[in-house]
């Protein structure tokens, strides 16, 4: 058996997959944009935060297994740091990331059929958004197609953040491609997903938003894995402090971060602090207008991520529609007890009152309710933080893939 692998950027999850399929010797190749070597000279000329940008892109494959087509993606980051927004511009860009996903998968798809006879592929195993010139060729040549879906299925994210639309129309803007996609976009994305023979997500929460018609095909769910946690749990300065209470993502509705203000608004205690960090969607006057006293803090490296939350105290995190937010495992890997929604994508994380709470969407009563507890429950934080690291720890990037592997092994329908 062996398996091609198709993403343009690579990130925990794919680097998870990769390491599987290579461990297990069933990876015959892996394309991207970039994965330079560390080594590299040429690396030293480039922008401070491009060359950081780029030296996250390796891989532990044998070099040799992997393609790349690095131009459009280079334009994608280096453009903006040159004011030259417009061309990265949502879908409409010459150097969008709509763009440098549709770019790979015609490179792939041009290159499969000679790679299928000198490799011998079975499996064709690409993402959303970057999959359907890929498959289809795959097709012809007979080779199975995974689709690996890490967010709730458009025609549901769709339904529900044009909801949110309605409902905070002021947020609007802030809710990105889930209501700006054209037809065409949306089009091939319903056309990937029906040419797939094998659909994988990370959860229930994905899985379920599927058409009743895809749900025949063969279906596969594993949960991503948690950074390493933290051996020991920091002790928090003072029951009289302030709960500092963290949201990590892009700041937008689709993450609830309008809930969370309104919960926060609602409190209005002086004991609690609220941190935001993540990527602006909007001018920061915007959120300012909405709740102007929390604490902004701007996007880091992950590693700094990891630092900043282990000096908060619990996360909150109150999505209207994701596909299972990273952020939340590693908030927990860190000692932070959780808030969140359904939607997440992580209620297998929260054991209720030990590892965090669960709240429903479009509630800041709720959230407020549940962020007021642990501000009157100062002595508990802790307990629950180290409940919810040690409950993270279940979650490994091995069992994410090994899992994957094994169903794909298994699959006797697909004679394998």
């Amino acid at each position: 058996m062996n398996i091609y692998v198709t993403h343009p950027t690579g990130n925990s999850n794919v680097r998870a997959i990769l390491e599987a399929f290579n461990q297990q010797g069933i990876l015959s190749g892996y394309a991207t944009t970039i994965a330079p070597d560390r080594n590299a000279s040429y690396l030293k000329l480039l922008p401070y935060k491009i060359r950081t940008e780029l030296l996250r892109r390796n891989f532990d494959i044998p070099g040799e297994m992997i393609t790349t087509f690095p131009m459009l993606e280079l334009a994608r980051l280096l453009f903006p740091k040159l004011g030259l927004k417009s061309l990265v511009k949502h879908e409409k860009g010459l150097a969008s990331i709509d763009a440098v996903y549709k770019n790979l998968d015609l490179k792939v798809a041009n290159t499969l059929e000679r790679m299928h006879h000198s490799k011998n592929i079975d499996f064709v195993y690409a993402y959303e958004d970057g999959a359907l010139a890929t498959f289809t060729v795959a097709k012809k040549l007979g080779i199975k197609c995974i689709y690996d879906l890490p967010i709730a299925y458009w025609e549901f994210s769709k339904k529900l953040l044009e909801e949110e639309a309605d409902r905070l129309p002021d947020w609007a803007p802030t809710l990105g491609g889930g209501i700006l996609d054209s037809p065409a976009k949306l089009k091939r994305k319903t056309m990937e997903l029906h040419l797939a023979d094998v659909v994988v997500g990370p959860g229930s929460f994905v899985l379920d938003s599927l058409p009743i018609g895809i749900k025949s095909k063969k279906i596969i769910m594993s949960p991503f894995g948690s950074p390493l946690s933290y051996t020991h749990l920091k002790l928090k300065e003072s029951k009289n402090s302030k709960l500092r209470v963290l949201f990590v993502g892009g700041m937008g509705q689709r993450k609830g971060l309008g809930d969370l203000f309104n919960a926060i608004k609602k409190l209005n205690r002086v004991d609690v602090e609220l941190i935001v960090m993540g990527t602006l969607l909007t001018d920061m006057s915007f959120y300012r207008k909405e709740f102007s006293s929390f604490t902004y803090e701007p996007g880091r490296s992950h590693q700094e991520v990891l630092d900043l939350m282990g000096t908060c105290d619990v996360f909150c995190l109150p999505s209207i529609v994701e596909g299972r937010a990273l952020v939340m495992q590693e908030a927990m890997s860190r000692g932070l007890p959780l808030i969140i929604t359904p939607n997440t994508g992580g209620a297998d994380l929260v054991i209720e009152g030990l590892t965090g709470f669960m709240v429903p969407i479009r509630s800041p009563e709720k959230i407020a309710e549940k962020i007021e507890w642990f501000a009157n429950n100062r002595n508990k934080v802790l307990e629950m933080g180290n409940l919810a690291r040690l409950h993270a720890e279940k979650y490994t990037w091995s069992a994410y893939g090994n899992k994957i592997v094994s169903e794909i092994r298994n699959m006797s329908h697909l004679n394998y």
